[in-house]
């Protein structure tokens, strides 16, 4: 009597069945010495064959150095508190603009690109700023706005974005060692608010993909996992023109594209 496994294979039953495994073992014995002496093989295998599957952007951010000014400090009312000082400006305040650049990908195929939203994001209150002042996030994504200042803060939007029915949201008055939340299910841009420290603000900038980067103090960005195709690369800063790049992205390869985000030009102005 004969059998048929799984695999395929047929193999003869009772005292047969012994000489036709050894027969055909040879090749699935290597192949077991490989996984034990390799655990990870099948996984790196897969990573490989996503990597060879999808392409990356890489490249360079350059900025105007009349971006990295510093903004203007004033304050109607505040508690008074050891931070109400303004803290002392960066060291580099290229680099600190650097931060407040995000490199994404605007494309309508990207939409139903896969992506979970992070759990929770974070802007955290210090010094009597919104730390870090651009926090870029998928939809769906809560942020965390934890008060660590010795003073009150408030956190509040009126931005379109914000919320169903444009209404925006006011988180309320909270102390140090306080928390508020708010889940961001629009995209867009939302620019944040104390009412209590007028000179307080931030952007939260809502995407729909999670294809998005902040350059790091080298100026370089990387978006990996890039299905192959024509997309539109957009550089972002809250204070300049967007800049766009055409692209095309090749499974397997990583394609360069370079962004150097200048001042908008001046406003015309009324004779």
């Amino acid at each position: 009597m004969k059998t048929t496994g799984r695999s395929g294979l047929v193999g003869t039953t009772s005292s047969g069945r012994r000489a036709s495994r050894h027969s055909r073992s040879l090749p699935a014995l290597l192949a077991g010495i490989v996984l034990i002496a390799s655990p990870s093989a099948g996984r790196h295998a897969t990573v490989a064959a996503q990597s060879a599957a999808t392409g990356r952007i890489q490249g360079m951010v350059e900025i105007s150095s009349t971006l990295a000014s510093r903004r203007p400090r004033f304050r109607i009312y505040s508690d008074p508190g050891t931070g109400s000082l303004p803290p002392a400006g960066p060291r580099d305040p290229i680099a600190a603009e650097l931060r407040n650049v995000v490199i994404y990908l605007e494309d309508d195929a990207l939409r139903n690109a896969k992506g979970a939203p992070a759990a929770h994001a974070s802007m955290a209150q210090r010094d009597e700023r919104f730390v870090p002042h651009v926090l870029p996030i998928l939809v769906g994504t809560t942020v965390d706005f934890p008060n660590q200042d010795d003073v009150y803060h408030n956190v509040f939007s009126l931005s379109s974005a914000a919320a169903p029915g444009d209404k925006g949201f006011d988180l309320g008055r909270y102390p140090k060692g306080s928390s508020k939340s708010w889940t961001f299910d629009r995209r867009g841009t939302v620019q944040v608010f104390c009412h209590i420290h007028s000179d307080m603000s931030a952007v939260v900038l809502v995407l729909p993909n999670p294809f998005f980067a902040v350059p790091d103090d080298d100026h370089r960005f990387v978006i990996d996992g890039l299905p192959e195709g024509d997309y539109s690369v957009v550089g972002w800063h809250e204070r300049a023109k967007t800049v766009i790049h055409k692209i095309h992205v090749t499974a397997g390869q990583t394609t360069n594209v370079d962004f150097n985000i200048p001042l908008p030009p001046p406003e015309s102005r009324n004779p």
